[in-house]
């Protein structure tokens, strides 16, 4: 009996939330109204005048408190239950008439306690709404507090991630630089030698090529890990950038003398806080980029000027270009694509990211993108206050 009630009042709640609430509500009050008057109709046909048409039309006052929204239907329908009750199922029937004894007390009692059942009625109805609501939002809190937890442990693994790559590359950087160190001065000391022949001169002068090129790749390495762990403070002082620039392009000589680079200086002078040899080695990684990977060997230039509160650095060749990845990659501040792998660019996206880290530590800009007349530019701005 009690599941048959619970799916009467669940199919109401139902048709409720599908029709509009004054509608509803006046429904519901008609209805039970005249429920309770035909119950009582009945039970005064075999009661006489011992009819428990009060206790009928109380019942029908609680439903309607129930199903409706508000204190004004169950009042309007007691009141309008008390009438009924006093012409219909009290003598002398079919009037009104508070002669007898008993009948205004009686009347104002049935008052007040469908009264009091519309108050506690709406009461357990705004806890019920109440307990929904917190259940609700009980239930998004630990929803979006197991999502939180969730994120937050994939953010502690890739940052344990991360911490374990750069604490490898390091070491194995560490590594790498003293015997790559060894090779090359041992190559140069052979380089020096009058005895070598022709052919293995050649080779030699291969060898140190590429010891040194790795020697670059290893302190890239070891740069952008120092600078991505802040492992690697920038040591800051008033600099002129075209003296930065001028020893740049003097190491990039020593390692490339049969190539030609251009030095394009500024009327203004540009002095900046800087640390000098992170910028230093910015510069030249951007020079053996251009050197290494455009094709050009004859044309490569670096200028310096000011624009707005900004220093601009800006190497250019006119070698093939830059891909649409790379300028995307460089754009967006992420690494180089891997279908650049190989011998071809070889340390151009360790370089890059390398002079991207530097540049964002000091404050600065880093762009890539391919001139207009052919070739690639590379440009960064650091701020000159």
């Amino acid at each position: 009996m009690l599941q048959h009630f619970k799916d009467f009042y669940h199919w109401l709640d139902v048709q409720h939330r599908r029709i509009p609430a004054i509608p509803w509500n006046l429904g519901v009050t008609a209805l039970f109204l005249c429920a309770a008057y035909w119950a009582s109709s009945i039970l005064i046909g075999h009661t006489g005048g011992e009819n428990n048409s009060a206790l009928v039309f109380v019942l029908a006052v609680a439903l309607i408190s129930l199903l409706t929204s508000g204190y004004a239907y169950g009042i309007a329908a007691s009141i309008i239950g008390t009438l009924c009750i006093n012409i219909y199922f009290m003598e002398p029937y079919a009037a009104f008439s508070l002669s007898r004894t008993g009948y205004p007390v009686a009347m104002l009692s049935m008052v007040a306690i469908s009264c009091v059942i519309c108050a506690l009625t709406a009461r357990v109805k705004r806890q019920a709404t109440e307990a929904v609501r917190r259940e609700k939002n009980t239930k998004a809190l630990y929803e979006q507090n197991e999502k939180l937890n969730a994120e937050k442990a994939a953010i502690q693994l890739e940052s344990e991630r991360a911490a374990i790559r750069e604490n490898i590359l390091r070491a194995v950087s560490h590594d790498l630089r003293t015997p790559l160190t060894s090779i090359s001065g041992t190559v140069a000391v052979l380089l020096e030698t009058p005895e070598v022949s022709p052919k293995n001169l050649s080779m030699l002068n291969d060898i140190k090529q590429d010891a040194d090129s790795l020697i670059v790749m290893v302190e890239n390495l070891l740069s952008v890990t120092r600078v991505q762990d802040g492992t690697l403070p920038l040591k800051k002082r008033e600099e002129m950038l075209e003296e930065v620039a001028g020893d740049a392009l003097l190491t990039t000589r020593r390692r490339f003398p049969d190539c030609r680079v251009a030095l394009d200086l500024s009327e203004d002078i540009l002095y900046l806080p800087m640390d000098p040899l992170l910028v230093k080695q910015v510069i030249v990684n951007l020079l053996e980029n251009a050197i290494r990977h455009s094709g050009d060997r004859e044309h490569i230039t670096i200028r310096l000027y000011r624009q707005d509160d900004w220093a601009i650095v800006e190497v250019r060749d006119q070698g093939r270009g830059l891909s649409a990845e790379v300028c995307q990659a460089v754009r967006a501040g992420q690494p180089m694509p891997l279908s650049l792998s190989g011998d071809s660019t070889r340390g151009m996206g360790i370089g890059l990211s390398v002079c991207q880290n530097i540049i964002k530590a000091h404050g600065g800009f880093f762009t890539a993108e391919n001139h207009p007349e052919g070739g690639a530019v590379f440009r960064f701005g650091l701020p000159t206050a």
